[in-house]
């Protein structure tokens, strides 16, 4: 995978290079799937597992991005988004004329699939809320909510890793799934305990949810001005909050940094102008 700056006004768009380098944009009408991770697709020509890079570059305030990949899944990397935040930080990112636009959530929406549910609501900021519940000794109920302003997600949400349960691999990858599944790029679960300890916080697993979350979201191809809260979700229900956000422009306004007030552009994760690498 190389990712290469790109024009104000391009968003994020994957190119196959494998492929005599077709073009697939990062944005809601191109979800294929979601299971254990988010996958793209159009015209048949596949992107898989985007919400970790895309959630480093919601995190990060990167707007406009070329990512080639030669393969039709991105690195796993460590299973967090900590290593393509750290490259983004490295590469640095230059300010672009053009206005960023944001999407300023004006009424409550919720998303609902048995007791399972999330919801955007309007908000002075970008925020997010979740809570999840495995019947495993380490996770149990948990809760985690942040602001994103101030470089939180790089301090409090970069790092979380994905999970998965080691007596459920060998099912997995029968059904062609994590094939590239390991101790070095996901925390390994025992029936009670953890395989590769340390973790990175205590409430690592619903720390990386956020992150799945930011990732999903980012397919809206705007920063959020909102407040979402999720139970239990997952990627199917982060990425039909997107459908249904994209598909009701009553829920939401566009706007840019010049109409807001400039608290609410400070409690952003990201500068007012548009930024590439």
């Amino acid at each position: 995978m190389t990712i290469l700056p790109a024009p104000a006004g391009t968003g994020i768009v994957f190119k196959r290079v494998d492929l005599d380098g077709f073009l697939v944009e990062a944005i809601g009408r191109n979800v294929a799937k979601v299971s254990y991770a988010t996958s793209l697709m159009k015209k048949g020509v596949l992107i898989s597992t985007t919400e970790h890079l895309l959630s480093a570059f919601m995190g990060c305030g990167v707007d406009n991005a070329l990512i080639e990949l030669n393969n039709l899944e991105l690195p796993i990397m460590d299973g967090s988004a900590r290593p393509f935040v750290r490259m983004i930080q490295k590469a640095g990112l230059k300010a672009q004329r053009r206005k960023r636009k944001y999407l300023r959530i004006l009424k409550s929406v919720q998303v609902r699939e048995g007791d399972k549910t999330i919801a955007v609501h309007p908000h002075d900021g970008y925020s997010v809320a979740y809570s999840i519940n495995f019947p495993h000794p380490l996770i149990g109920h948990s809760a985690f909510q942040v602001e994103l302003g101030n470089g939180a997600f790089a301090r409090e949400i970069a790092p979380a890793r994905t999970f998965g349960f080691f007596h459920e691999a060998e099912a997995l990858k029968n059904m062609g799934l994590i094939r590239g599944a390991s101790t070095e790029n996901a925390i390994v679960l025992s029936k009670d305990g953890v395989l590769n300890p340390p973790l990175r916080y205590p409430d690592e697993f619903v720390r990386h949810k956020v992150l799945d979350l930011i990732g999903d979201l980012a397919l809206l191809g705007r920063p959020i001005i909102g407040r979402i809260e999720a139970d239990r979700a997952g990627h199917a229900m982060h990425t039909a909050l997107v459908t249904r956000i994209l598909r009701d422009r009553s829920i939401c306004e566009e706007v840019t940094a010049d109409e807001l007030p400039e608290s609410v552009v400070s409690a952003q994760p990201t500068n007012p102008l548009h930024a590439r690498l």
